[in-house]
């Protein structure tokens, strides 16, 4: 199991957050690893001082990349979901079967994992 984490999740801790904070410090002790698509973090970073939190809580996180062929997978996925967002699309396609995805878009996010046939818990955040 791993957790992953959307913009929405990331604004959270950004903010203070203490509910998701509380819920990623459970998750990082009990050794789930923690990851988010690099395209996130662009949605959100805006550095500084301000960001301290979110520059901490980075630190911890996986952060993956968006490659010429992941576009492709990204693209394939909002096809068949029939959806546009392409940040939404590439954190779906990190999240594997039994995951948990912490989202401000649960409804978006649930629909592209339909899309993938995966099953996860998709929290609300």
């Amino acid at each position: 199991m791993s957790a992953v984490l959307d913009a929405g999740a990331l604004i959270a801790i950004d903010r203070g957050d203490r509910n998701v904070h509380a819920l990623l410090r459970v998750l990082q002790r009990d050794g789930v690893p923690v990851r988010t698509s690099g395209a996130v973090v662009g949605q959100v970073w805006r550095g500084g001082a301000r960001q301290a939190r979110l520059a901490r809580l980075l630190q911890g996180v996986e952060s993956a990349s968006v490659t010429g062929d992941v576009g492709k997978r990204i693209g394939e996925l909002l096809a068949v979901s029939r959806s546009s967002d392409i940040v939404d699309a590439h954190v779906a396609l990190l999240v594997s079967s039994g995951d948990v995805v912490l989202t401000s878009d649960p409804g978006d996010i649930k629909a592209l994992l339909r899309g993938r046939k995966t099953k996860a818990s998709v929290v609300n955040v």
